[in-house]
């Protein structure tokens, strides 16, 4: 890695309370990429023979799901906190339940129902813990360091997804899958003392007098009322969830392929996930220098590359073609949470920020397993390789929507990007900047961001028509 290549992550590193944070957010994300093959592994050892298949999808979505209602049942207490209070209630949340599991193991409790219910606890406050992580680096760094913050947390989760997954086979090989959960339960532990000791007394109260809106508190689907309001946000909303929702069916084409098609091994299968791991993260650090560049069009850019991209596969490429490609998928795929995260902490100041990254975070959660859904009729229907080409003609042509999209101005677009200020280094004070609030003095937008919209048509929202 160059000096270069760390150069817009510099001042990312020099905030005293997220140079202090990241060894315990790094800690967790590796936690995390244990828990790839742990949780299903030992979902796998407690399922009843004949039930194994079922029981590890429950497990799975149980780590993942309940998030999403999590925001919803949980907004009225919620909404109105700072972002390290979310960020680490979160984290202490997760810890205690994924500490239950080896705990239940050692009392001879532990059964595959326990199991599912303890991993969806452990699930419940994920969005709001990935909207308050996102809020404290908009109230701690100024608007123009935010790409670079937003991809550096995304780095440790790119980077885990590599290390991760074949540390836990060697750990499940020598301890068990229980223990590498408590692995998982301990990082989670770390992360939650973190925000404990490094975001000072003094430091918490600042962040939350000026999230703490006056009044009464916020309603549980606020988030979801701030998205409906703006035009731009709500066409972010809808790219996403188009986006993960069409990448879904990968998860099922992608090993019937392998194997039906191109008649190869699980190692070729590995591959290209670890192919996919690589690429991403390079694209992660990469995305740091993207920084100047008008974030609406960049993301429209990233879904037609994306689909590009993916053509080889669905074209039935060898895999000396199709492999790298879908490398170049996994780098091309690394800017796009933290690019759209910019545009969300762009668009809103931190006062509704937390609300409405929850509220994306409950929706671009439920996308890729609805995707994953539809892929398994749709391999049976028309074949894997069929349904990879469909996928990657899609994603490219709502690329092409988004970027035309991008391209047409529309009233008061060159005011777009403007929003409050996001941290200590502007004006301090409670933000509810939106479309429609007046600009302040100091305002203004970043060179050559010269739009933060993302009107895409109603025929690519879900649900319309």
């Amino acid at each position: 890695m160059t000096p270069a290549m760390l150069l817009p992550y510099r001042p990312v590193f020099g905030q005293p309370v997220l140079r202090r944070l990241l060894p315990g957010l790094a800690t967790s994300a590796l936690g995390d990429g244990l828990a790839l093959v742990a949780v299903t592994w030992l979902a796998l050892q407690l399922a009843p023979d004949g039930q194994r298949g079922t029981w590890t999808a429950f497990a799975v979505a149980a780590y993942t799901l309940p998030g999403a209602a999590g925001t919803v049942l949980l907004g009225r207490w919620l909404g109105g906190r700072s972002g390290a209070q979310l960020a680490g209630w979160d984290a202490t949340v997760r810890a205690a339940a994924l500490g239950a599991i080896p705990v239940a193991h050692l009392a001879g409790v532990l059964d595959v129902g326990l199991y599912v219910a303890l991993l969806a606890l452990s699930s419940l406050l994920h969005p709001w813990g990935s909207a308050g992580r996102f809020t404290l680096v908009a109230e701690l760094l100024p608007q123009r360091h935010h790409l670079a913050a937003n991809a550096l947390l995304g780095v440790f989760g790119q980077a885990a997804t590599i290390v991760g997954p074949p540390l836990a086979g060697l750990l499940i090989a020598w301890v068990g899958a229980v223990w590498v959960i408590a692995v998982d339960a301990a990082s989670f532990a770390v992360l939650a003392v973190s925000y404990r000791l490094v975001v000072r007394d003094r430091e918490a109260a600042a962040v939350r007098d000026r999230a703490a809106p006056a009044g009464a508190g916020p309603s549980r689907t606020s988030g979801f009322r701030i998205i409906a309001r703006d035009r731009s946000l709500l066409g972010l909303l809808s790219l996403s969830f188009a986006f993960f929702f069409l990448f879904g069916p990968f998860y099922v084409a992608m090993p019937v392929h392998v194997t039906d098609d191109l008649r190869a091994s699980a190692g070729t299968l590995a591959a290209y996930y670890t192919a996919f791991g690589v690429g991403s993260l390079l694209g992660g650090l990469l995305t740091g220098h993207l920084r100047g560049r008008p974030l609406r069009t960049t993301l429209a850019g990233i879904v037609v590359l994306f689909g590009a991209a993916l053509m080889p596969l669905g074209l039935g490429a060898p895999v000396v073609l199709s492999l790298p490609a879908f490398a170049l998928a996994g780098l091309i795929w690394a800017p796009y949470q933290p690019t759209a995260t910019a545009l969300f902490q762009r668009r809103t100041g931190t006062v509704d920020l937390p609300r409405v990254l929850a509220a994306n975070g409950a929706v671009t959660v439920l996308a890729v397993p609805l995707g994953t859904m539809l892929g398994g009729p749709a391999t049976a229907a028309f074949g894997a390789r069929h349904t990879l080409l469909a996928c990657a003609v899609t994603i490219l042509a709502l690329g092409l929507v988004a970027a035309v999209s991008a391209a047409r101005p529309g009233p008061g677009a060159h005011n777009t990007e403007q929003t409050g200020p996001a941290g200590p280094h502007d004006r301090p004070g409670p933000q509810t900047t939106g479309p429609h609030d007046r600009p302040g003095p100091h305002d203004q937008p970043e060179p050559h961001d010269r739009s933060a919209r993302v009107d895409v048509p109603d025929r690519v929202r879900p649900g319309a028509t």
